[in-house]
């Protein structure tokens, strides 16, 4: 078995490497879309800065909230911990433990993204080179798991990777679907041009989660929000759906059951409650304005995270 120190450094390098592709997929598709805008950027920023804590840090350390500094804020700032030069550094700090315990491609991978990503000066958003540092983050991010799945053994450790993989990715999809229900996309405006930026946004979450291929072939009405909106949350199939996250990470929770059989029974009551709820729900419920229930299921979300630390890190 796992010693606890162990188990988690592998579940945080799952939730770091996981938050530092949804940090360079939002930003990415943000940058483009404002590149075509004129006088509307600050809506599409709006909702990043909402996923990361809000405007208060960051004007206190640049003095000021526009595209350039937002840019900084998310890619490169080591103050930021969502940000993706951040998650890289602690990615590898956890690593870094374990090198003997993980095979050699799977440390390379994360070395060579650390050194890609976490020295960049802030002049790359003076050329340019923002959608390339973006696509390298994402690349280097499905490139580590790639070797992971390839290579690392189906035991417990493998399992505490998944798990941690996947509650930040259920975690960050809730709060990019929170972030647009409740902002300016929340009702459907009657004026033909706003309309039709908000269908852009909508397209943009979709894109920042590599869903609009997939999206289309399964709905073929169009850019309905509530039709996104019940895709990202409830489709089975769809990897990067919050009940596709749910289930397996139920799953890889109960893989690690196996190595402490019966010893942690509030950590697979919470996570099935967390799959029940999403296997039955209905998208009207969900996005109800008088039920907040995008803030339960994140909470739900959370005391998954809560219970697994309680159960497997907080001791040794």
């Amino acid at each position: 078995m796992l010693l606890s120190r162990l188990a988690e450094n592998l579940f945080w390098i799952g939730r770091y490497v996981e938050r530092a592709e949804n940090s360079a997929r939002l930003l990415n598709v943000n940058y483009y879309a404002t590149l075509e805008l004129t006088g509307r950027a600050r809506e599409y920023w709006r909702p990043l800065l909402e996923l990361t804590g809000g405007e208060a840090p960051l004007r206190a350390k640049y003095g000021r909230v526009d595209a350039r500094t937002i840019s900084a804020w998310l890619a490169l700032d080591h103050d930021n911990p969502a940000s993706i030069a951040s998650s890289v550094l602690r990615a590898r700090e956890n690593a870094r433990g374990l090198r003997d315990r993980i095979p050699s491609e799977m440390w390379e991978a994360l070395n060579r993204t650390y050194l890609n990503t976490c020295f960049q000066p802030l002049d790359l958003l003076d050329r340019d080179g923002l959608f390339e540092y973006c696509v390298a983050a994402r690349d280097a991010s499905q490139f580590f798991f790639g070797i992971a799945f390839a290579t690392l053994p189906r035991d417990e450790g493998w399992s505490f990777l998944r798990a941690g993989q996947l509650l930040e990715r259920g975690d960050n999809m809730l709060r990019v679907l929170q972030s647009r229900h409740r902002g300016v996309d929340a009702e459907l405006p009657s004026d033909p041009s706003q309309r039709a930026l908000q269908a852009q946004r909508w397209v943009n979450v979709l894109k920042g989660a590599s869903a609009y291929e997939a999206y289309r072939k399964r709905v073929h009405e169009g850019i309905d929000p509530t039709r996104i909106s019940e895709f990202l949350l409830l489709d089975e199939y769809f990897p990067r759906s919050v009940r596709y996250s749910a289930e397996h990470l139920h799953e890889a929770l109960t893989q690690i059951d196996r190595w402490h059989p019966g010893a942690h029974p509030e950590t697979l009551r919470l996570s099935r409650w967390l799959v029940a709820r999403l296997q039955y729900a209905r998208v009207g419920d969900i996005l109800d304005q008088d039920n907040p229930a995008l803030e339960e299921l994140l909470g739900d979300f959370n005391r998954v995270g809560a219970a697994v630390d309680a159960a497997y890190f907080a001791q040794e």
